[in-house]
């Protein structure tokens, strides 16, 4: 179409292989695990079990400053951390929503969990026998899912004694009775209240996304693009935490949606033109470890900076409109980072500093 209209190349790549593969690699990512997490989700809050769940784990969250609903907040996290943010306006406590809006970003979300899997997959179940790679794969990804949970509680507790003083407000609740699920109800709320409105909001971002990283890895300078470029700035900093100048502009790259960081950061290594998905394990492994010399200290890094660093664009969005507030969203980014960034330092130097990387 853009050849028959005369289009320049320039134009088609920008508009197709930036913008719209952006678009189509956010859509595919996003739309299998939300349509399918929403539903169940929404079937357990219209069955009257999730307020349940909230008051039985009241007394476990107020350890951590914290209040019984964030358990919801942050088990919607994990479909995403937009509409995590959006379910704190369950919590009554102006500070303890706040609370749970800061903290949702360190459950992570079903854009994070292709990375986990895949990394965990390759290095971690690559290093055990077969039969047992899948076992392996599946106990650290549980594992860093666990630990998100505890940075999270960690985080609130810290919050609770330095930004947000406060004590934990009294639960009170009239429990509601069981009730059969009202599937009308049940499909209207979970896929247009929640899956298309959060992936609306991720539309609206990841276009741009993909048409800055297309002019990033199509501008050149001195037989470079400026994605090398800025890479090669980065590198110096990036192997203190275990990773690289390419894995850290993967990142900031992927900051719109974290669906695209993957593909972006393959691109970047194969010096392709457009975002890259990998043929297979194989491919990959040939990619990361031949070609770029990654071992379990890179992979391990860029799993726990995927799952403890910033929100997404959408999840930033969603915070702002929810506290009206830039302040707080200024902190809602720099607060996940600064832990991904202690984390990753303090991981790598100890590795190194006993003989294992």
């Amino acid at each position: 179409m853009f050849v028959q209209a005369g289009a320049p190349a320039w134009l088609h790549g920008l508009l197709v292989e930036g913008a719209y593969l952006s678009l189509a690699w956010v859509v595919s990512v996003m739309l299998p695990p939300m349509a399918i997490f929403f539903p169940l989700f929404t079937i357990m809050e219209d069955l009257g079990y999730l307020p349940r769940v909230a008051f039985n784990l009241d007394k476990f969250f107020r350890r951590a400053g914290a209040h019984g609903k964030q358990s919801l907040t942050m088990s919607m996290g994990f479909g995403c951390n937009a509409a995590g943010v959006i379910s704190c306006r369950i919590i009554e406590s102006p500070r303890e929503r706040l609370i749970a809006v800061l903290t949702n970003s360190f459950i992570p979300c079903n854009g994070r969990f292709p990375t986990l899997i895949i990394l965990s997959t390759l290095f971690m179940g690559g290093t055990v026998a077969a039969s047992f790679r899948s076992a392996a794969a599946s106990l650290v990804v549980v594992g860093l899912v666990l630990t998100g949970i505890t940075v999270t509680l960690l985080v609130s507790r810290l919050l609770t004694k330095t930004l947000l003083r406060g004590e934990p407000s009294f639960f009170i609740l009239e429990l509601p009775p069981y009730r059969k699920p009202q599937v009308g109800r049940i499909i209207i709320r979970s896929v247009l209240d929640r899956t298309l409105f959060v992936l609306g909001r991720a539309v609206v971002v990841a276009i741009p996304a993909g048409a800055l990283t297309w002019i990033l890895a199509n501008t050149f300078i001195n037989d470079l693009s400026l994605l090398s470029h800025a890479a090669g700035f980065l590198d110096s900093f990036g192997r203190l935490l275990g990773m690289d100048g390419f894995i850290l502009m993967a990142f900031i790259l992927g900051l719109p949606a974290n669906e695209i960081v993957l593909p972006i950061l393959l691109m970047s290594y194969v010096s392709a033109g457009t975002m890259v998905e990998p043929e297979s394990l194989a491919a990959l492994h040939n990619i990361l470890v031949v070609q770029n010399g990654w071992t379990w200290l890179t992979a391990l890094s860029v799993m726990l900076f995927s799952l403890l660093h910033y929100p997404c664009g959408t999840t930033l969005l969603t915070i702002f409109k929810e506290t009206r507030s830039l302040k707080w969203t200024l902190i809602a980014l720099l607060m996940p980072l600064s832990v991904a960034l202690l984390v990753t330092f303090t991981l790598t130097q100890a590795a190194r500093l006993l003989g294992l990387a």
